[in-house]
């Protein structure tokens, strides 16, 4: 129920772009929204011509879509969207801004796709070598290759990370497991047989890794969480066609020849079997599946996932009694003597601390040797006995980073954060509360370590 937005045009003709470059397209193309509610409001989009020659006249996105790049967006965020029918003056309105640097990149260089650019060529190159197919030559072909390369790119970042995920079930981990499997489906759709996903990742690691040295840090964990979560896909696949072929039989039975959403969703959650393929194998056998069930049950995993990574990185404290403020501390020490003996990749993924434990969820690919869990149990009783001295001081997050401070992927300070360092062993940005002095804590002791989900593990332990 809003208006036309044609203050936005009249802006545009009076620095001289002329009417029949102006394109009003549908509420679909001209109209951002951050949901079914909230924030919301018509958006300006600018173009570039990627056509041959000039463009002519009367030619623009409306007409002429094709021959029109994006490089550049304005929404104004206006309204507040109350429900599907109701639309709302914000109080405060302002103007969200960006422009597309790869597609800059793009149009500077005369390419009419970012895949075309210097920035994803070797990748392409690279799953040209283990694929056999030359990129080009079939446009469905190609709509692959180019989620292939966009989505090896993204994991490969997001791993390498210094403070990376690996890939899981819910939250970031989620989304990072399926830009693996998306890509290594489409690997299957272009014949390659077995793990190819290292060799394009190699090449976004030699090519970025200049700018970004972390990803040659990570190397090795990069790989290793590519070809595990690539390894376990294919066999998820079999799995998941296996289990398909034993409901199949219940299935060809429905005269009306429809697959509950409720079994493609058990499907997906419990193998990891992609809803795009158990549609092929319903297509095969004479069946459609219903995708609303399937919607709904799909939105129920989100909103528990959205839940898990909100509840994820807020202390675990169950209260802030003396005894909860020791085993605060003691995870501190933990962190610190667990990057010490198994790597910097380790990173804190969640805490749970009562007055009678801890729980610790970490970083780690493998399980623990108990020599390793014997190291780190002696490092924190080392530090216990020191009696290190606990302080704080409030600095900007930025600076605490530079000073060092480890601080947890994925949330969300204030621009002014307390940093925590006991001696000089631990340094970590944190609320607390803490004990004054490691002495107090007790004997550390490590009761059980095991994995909490794929890539994280989990130690429980007390203090005696």
């Amino acid at each position: 129920n809003a208006p036309r937005d044609e203050v936005s045009a009249g802006f545009w003709k009076d620095v001289g772009v002329p009417d029949d470059r102006i394109a009003y397209l549908p509420a679909k193309d001209n109209w951002w929204a951050a949901g079914p509610v909230g924030p919301c409001g018509p958006d300006s989009e600018i173009f570039y011509w990627v056509g041959k020659n000039l463009p002519p006249a009367g030619s623009n996105k409306g007409s002429d879509p094709d021959n029109w790049m994006e490089i550049w967006n304005n929404v104004f965020m206006e309204y507040n969207r109350v429900d599907e029918k109701t639309l709302v003056r914000l109080p405060a309105q302002n103007v969200d801004t960006g422009m597309g640097l790869e597609r800059t990149v793009t149009v500077l260089n005369g390419f009419t796709s970012v895949y075309q650019t210097e920035i994803f060529q070797p990748v392409i190159k690279a799953f040209e070598a283990v694929s056999g197919y030359i990129y080009g030559n079939n446009e469905a072909k190609d709509t692959s290759v180019r989620i292939i390369a966009d989505h090896v790119r993204a994991a490969t970042f997001i791993i390498g990370d210094p403070q990376g995920v690996s890939p899981g079930n819910v939250g970031a981990g989620y989304v990072l497991r399926r830009l693996i499997r998306r890509a290594v489906r489409h690997g299957k759709k272009l014949g390659v047989d077995g793990l190819f996903l290292t060799k394009p990742a190699l090449v976004v690691i030699e090519r970025f890794g200049k700018a970004y040295p972390e990803l040659l840090v990570n190397r090795e964990r990069i790989i290793t969480e590519l070809e595990r979560e690539e390894a376990k896909f294919l066999e998820t696949l079999q799995k998941g066609e296996h289990e398909f072929e034993k409901m199949l039989p219940n299935l060809l039975r429905n005269p009306q020849k429809i697959m509950s959403g409720r079994l493609a969703f058990k499907l997906y959650d419990t193998y990891g079997f992609p809803i795009e393929l158990t549609l092929e194998l319903a297509a095969e056998n004479g069946m459609t599946v219903n995708r609303e069930e399937f919607g709904e049950a799909f939105r129920k995993h989100q909103e528990l996932s959205r839940a898990g990574a909100e509840g994820t990185f807020k202390g675990g404290l169950a209260d802030q009694s003396e005894a909860t403020t020791r085993y605060h501390t003691s995870t501190h020490l933990l962190h610190k003597a667990l990057r010490m003996v198994l790597g910097d990749h380790v990173a804190q993924k969640g805490s749970n601390i009562t007055a009678e434990r801890l729980r610790f969820d970490f970083s780690h690919p493998a399980p623990m040797t108990p020599e390793e869990v014997k190291r780190v149990e002696d490092i924190v009783n080392e530090q216990i006995r020191r009696n290190l001295p606990v302080s704080m001081v409030v600095m900007p997050l930025e600076q605490a980073k530079a000073d060092g401070a480890m601080a947890l992927f994925g949330e969300k300070y204030e621009s002014m954060v307390k940093v925590y360092t006991i001696g000089d062993f631990s340094k970590e940005v944190c609320g607390g509360p803490h004990v004054e002095h490691t002495g107090v804590l007790g004997r550390f002791v490590i009761q059980k370590e095991q994995s909490s989900s794929a890539g994280v593990r989990r130690i429980r332990a007390v203090l005696q």
